[in-house]
């Protein structure tokens, strides 16, 4: 997981250089002090302590510059909003205010003198009415630097702010068609694109019919080779091992290529396909495992959701719930070949999977069982005209105790942590989730929350 990327804005009145220069150096020290702090946890670009317009203006032409995730504002001492309002309202990505002081303790016992050195929070009042009345997206997370969990609240926001940031900007990859008929994630890939942000790249067909051509012996052997290290495997001839394996270096390449954050496939694309001979599974399997999203059945929604949520949570997979175990109250989540294979309970295994639904070969397929641990189901449900609903769940993914019979499919169970399985099946239908959707392993449902709220989805917790 790649850090998050702070643009670090401290905040501070030119009347204190000009009247109290004396104030420097702590007001310095304080600053700097923060900043290693926040280091601990994310690339931080700082800029010199901002006290004029002209100076708040050039700080945020270098986070801009920098491509952040959020703007981590704090107030030093009071500093008059009129002088950063134009600034900030020209900030794109969210602004998280961190409201702390230097000193802890500020009692009876405390010296008139650190008054000077710790009334920024009026500051911040100031700031966040303006912030408000420019239509803004901020966050204020209070509380003392080293005596409270604020940086850590900070940084949570900063993470939400990096995932919005990704799917804002994915691009996916689409072969073939969405399947015919199903509705849940049928959107124009026009309103995406209008309403999120996300690109949608074609499958060339013609190009990768020439590249399965190009690839080479010593590609595909090396290729076995690693999987020999990664995979148990189960009897897979030559001839299917190498089939396999050029469709999954082409497409490999073609999301180097096309620089994709998440790819789908409809597996029907495989029908009498030359550029699309074989479904490729493992390779699927792998690019989730590599931080690629993906998502079934030409869902572009999902999968560029998937996408994202890789990059700020890496045990990430797409899933859909299949069977309901009334008895043993939890959900059977699985599908036909996908899985991110860093999160199977054990070393994932490898065969050649019967495909009897297209004249496609047979693939190499990697199966295994979802591990145990505690997750967030994660679904983003449109509704047309721009409008998404962002359902969150946690949920406990189970082990297996016993004898597995369906050790050879992708699979795994979850328990909703706040309701049965009856309850929760109704309320996830009342909210309108879709069949496609996201499991992350992370204790992420509050940044999930703040995440939606930045895109401006409706957000449903069960």
């Amino acid at each position: 997981m790649q850090k998050v990327k702070i643009g670090f804005l401290p905040l501070y009145v030119e009347l204190y250089d000009l009247t109290c220069p004396e104030m420097r150096p702590k007001i310095e020290k304080f600053n700097n002090e923060v900043i290693e702090k926040l280091k601990e946890y994310a690339d931080v670009y700082a800029v010199p302590i901002c006290r004029l317009e002209a100076e708040f203006k050039e700080a945020v032409r270098l986070f801009e510059e920098k491509d952040v995730d959020a703007v981590v504002t704090m107030h030093l001492d009071y500093s008059p909003s009129l002088e950063s309002a134009p600034a900030l309202a020209a900030v794109e990505v969210p602004i998280i205010i961190l409201d702390t002081t230097c000193q802890y303790d500020f009692g009876p016992g405390q010296s008139v003198d650190e008054i000077m050195y710790n009334h920024g929070i009026h500051g911040v009042q100031d700031m966040c009415n303006l912030l408000k009345r420019n239509g803004k997206t901020y966050f204020v997370e209070a509380g003392h630097w080293q005596h409270s969990d604020v940086i850590e609240r900070v940084i949570s926001r900063t993470r939400a702010a990096a995932l919005a940031k990704a799917l804002r900007n994915a691009r996916v990859g689409i072969a073939g068609e969405p399947f015919k008929g199903m509705g849940d994630f049928a959107v124009p890939y026009s309103e995406m694109y209008s309403e999120i942000g996300i690109k949608t790249i074609p499958y060339d067909f013609e190009w990768a019919e020439h590249q399965i051509q190009e690839i080479t012996k010593e590609e595909i052997e090396s290729d076995i080779q690693k999987c020999r290290e990664l995979f148990r495997i189960k009897d897979i001839s030559r001839e299917v091992w190498e089939r396999s394996e050029k469709i999954n270096l082409t497409i490999r390449k073609w999301i180097e290529r096309e620089n994709l954050d998440a790819c789908t496939i409809n597996f029907l694309a495989t029908e009498n396909q030359p550029g699309l001979p074989v479904m490729p599974f493992l390779e699927i399997s792998r690019l989730m495992a590599a931080g690629v999203g993906y998502a079934g059945e030409g869902d572009v929604l999902t999968a560029a959701l998937v996408g994202a949520l890789l990059k700020v949570y890496p045990e990430t997979t797409f899933t859909e719930m299949f069977c309901p175990d009334w008895k043993g109250n939890s959900i059977l989540v699985s599908h036909m070949g996908e899985i991110n294979t860093v999160l199977t309970a054990e070393k994932p295994v490898l065969v050649e999977k019967d495909f009897p639904f297209t004249s496609a070969e047979n693939p190499v397929t990697a199966y295994g069982c979802l591990k145990p641990g505690n997750a967030v189901l994660v679904d983003l449900a449109p509704f047309g005209d721009g409008k998404y609903t962002l359902i969150l769940s946690e949920v406990e993914m189970l082990a297996v105790d016993g004898k597995d019979n369906l050790e050879l499919s992708v699979h795994g169970w979850f328990r909703p942590k706040n309701c049965d399985i009856s309850r929760f099946l109704e309320q996830y239908s009342v909210q309108g989730g879709t069949h496609h959707l996201a499991l992350v392993y992370a204790d992420a449902e509050a940044e999930l929350e703040t995440f939606g709220r930045i895109m401006g989805f409706g957000v449903a917790v069960i």
